[in-house]
């Protein structure tokens, strides 16, 4: 029972620190009062809008072991999302990692009708806080190197910095190395 109040203290001040972080962003934000507990109609954790965007978010936090959300879950956050006119958003957050975001329809199924997110999986497909807020933009191999992808017209310090991340996406460089040689 401890294991549980002790789970459920964690979750709760994850979903403040979102809800803290999103406002600190310029979001109109609120938490649901106990959602999924306080009444039989499912609730999001965390309604945010900032008067061009409006989510409705399910957060959920681990220590490192991957999060599993239920089909219902995902299924209840999709109809009020829908009806409420807002877009539907999976927040996870591992410890010592930031938030990264999912649409419900990027998350991996399991055989038994589950949604899963593994820690690597949330580092390196998933929407980092300052890109979910519009601060950043995600940019990506192709847009390092010019547009058309024609190796002739990439001036050299382009061509060795998509060396350098090909490396770290096929695994080959650790992400630590890669940041000290850019």
């Amino acid at each position: 029972m401890t294991t549980t109040v002790s789970a459920n203290r964690k979750g709760d001040r994850r979903e403040r620190e979102l809800v803290n972080a999103l406002d600190e962003a310029g979001f109109a934000v609120m938490r649901a009062p106990a959602s999924g507990s306080a009444t039989e109609r499912e609730l999001p954790d965390v309604l945010a809008g900032d008067g061009e965007r409006f989510y409705a978010i399910e957060a959920k936090s681990s220590a490192g072991d991957p999060i599993y959300l239920t089909g219902e879950e995902v299924e209840a956050l999709l109809f009020f999302a829908r009806n409420f006119g807002a877009k539907a958003r999976i927040a996870v957050r591992f410890d010592r990692e930031d938030w990264y975001f999912f649409h419900p329809g990027d998350l991996y199924t399991t055989d038994a009708g589950s949604y899963r997110v593994k820690k690597e999986t949330a580092l390196a497909d998933g929407t980092d806080f300052p890109e979910f807020v519009g601060e950043t933009e995600k940019v990506t191999l192709g847009e390092v190197g010019g547009g058309d992808g024609d190796a002739d017209e990439v001036d050299p310090e382009t061509g060795e910095r998509r060396t350098i991340l090909e490396a770290v996406r096929d695994g080959h460089m650790p992400v630590e190395d890669a940041l000290d040689v850019l």
